[in-house]
């Protein structure tokens, strides 16, 4: 789930990356962009506002589950890495990394690295007392990106709570995904198309999980130990 595209100058930010309070996902991405745009190290975490489908790139804006969810009111947002689409809840966790392509800690494999630059997302769910881990898709349901067969996702207790992609440009990687705090199978099967009590089944939630730390303190936790993983 890569998308690579050309790079300009690096420049300054536009403004502050660290709003008050949950954030708008669209609005997300393009702190995300301008990070990206930045070149420099750097780490994010930020909690989600509202319900909303993100899709990749490559996605057409009059896909099915798309038009679905505009149809119930439902925001939809275009994500600049790849894969397909996502349905966030209020509180989800918006993750990013951003490297420089010359800082040795991309590396050659950084297509496949999801263990790598997540691995302090995976420290901090253990320290919730979970079980997680970055592992191969399950290939079940390709509009569904956590539940397609495209990268890698994050399984927290056997369940699939989240996934991640990559915007690639000639001078910096970001590596962002998101982690599910809530998970709505319903809602997942009826946008996205898919039989009641079929895949969804796959997917979990933080909170029913047994996580009860508020997403807002989770957030600052694993952005730190997204930082300490990476040395940042």
């Amino acid at each position: 789930m890569v998308n690579v595209t050309p790079s300009g100058p690096a420049r300054p930010p536009a403004g502050p990356f660290r709003p008050e309070g949950p954030v708008p996902l669209q609005a997300e991405v393009l702190l995300q962009e301008e990070l990206l745009r930045r070149g420099l190290p750097a780490v994010r975490v930020a909690v989600l506002r509202e319900r909303t489908v993100s899709y990749g790139v490559r996605v057409s804006e009059d896909a099915p589950y798309l038009q679905r969810a505009r149809s119930e009111g439902i925001a939809t947002a275009a994500r600049t890495g790849g894969g397909t689409g996502v349905l966030h809840l209020e509180n989800d966790l918006l993750w990013a990394v951003v490297l420089p392509r010359s800082d040795p800690r991309v590396g050659r494999d950084f297509v496949r690295a999801y263990d790598r630059f997540g691995a302090g997302l995976v420290r901090a769910l253990v320290d919730e007392g979970l079980e997680a881990r970055w592992a191969e898709p399950p290939g079940l349901a390709e509009a569904y990106c956590p539940l397609s067969s495209q990268g890698e996702v994050l399984v927290v207790n056997g369940r699939i709570v989240g996934g991640a992609a990559q915007h690639v440009t000639s001078t910096a990687l970001l590596h962002h995904g998101a982690v599910s705090v809530a998970i709505d199978r319903a809602a997942v099967d009826r946008l996205f198309g898919l039989p009641a009590g079929g895949p969804s089944t796959r997917l979990g939630g933080l909170s029913e999980l047994g996580v009860v730390t508020a997403p807002a303190r989770l957030a600052v936790r694993t952005e730190g130990a997204l930082a300490e993983a990476l040395g940042l």
